[in-house]
């Protein structure tokens, strides 16, 4: 029964559920459309992994004290995921893209051979996988996820003192 009432961990999950969630109304403000695939897809503002450490680690902060262990520990957790995705992750995200691009090149040129004629245009597209690009994160969503962790945190903590 003491999970259920494990500050940190909720406050963690539920910044995280609420990062990939807000993620739909902010798209809609941008471009004036409903994408409600980008509540389970990755990438994407703002960061939900970066809500989610950050989130953890202010929790832990305001639970066990910045001097404690458990703080060190997942402060540096939360950095090292930030540092990810905004680095190696991103940079596989940028690769997709080339490969992806060099895969619709390469189809258009395959699809000017005469042996591909007989073929239906849904057979050639079955031959080619896209790749996902969008895996990683702009140092500014990262920002702002991370952001949004600490406050979801913060007033996550008023919340439940008050209650």
């Amino acid at each position: 029964m003491e999970f259920l009432h494990n500050f940190p961990f909720w406050a963690a999950l539920t910044a995280i559920f609420f990062a990939q969630f807000i993620k739909v109304p902010l798209h809609f403000i941008m471009t004036k459309k409903t994408d409600w695939t980008l509540i389970t897809s990755t990438g994407g503002m703002p960061s939900s992994h970066s809500a989610g450490v950050t989130a953890l680690t202010t929790s832990v902060a305001l639970d066990a004290g910045l001097g404690s262990t458990l703080f060190a520990v997942s402060a540096i957790f939360a950095i090292i995921v930030m540092f990810d995705a905004t680095g190696v992750r991103r940079q596989a995200g940028e690769q997709a893209a080339v490969l992806n691009r060099l895969s619709v090149d390469f189809q258009k040129m395959i699809s000017d051979i005469h042996v591909w004629q007989g073929k239906t245009h849904k057979e050639k597209q079955m031959e080619f996988i896209k790749l996902k690009e969008l895996l990683g994160h702009k140092p500014v969503e990262v920002f702002f996820g991370g952001l949004t962790g600490i406050v979801w945190a913060v007033a996550l903590h008023n919340l439940l003192v008050v209650i």
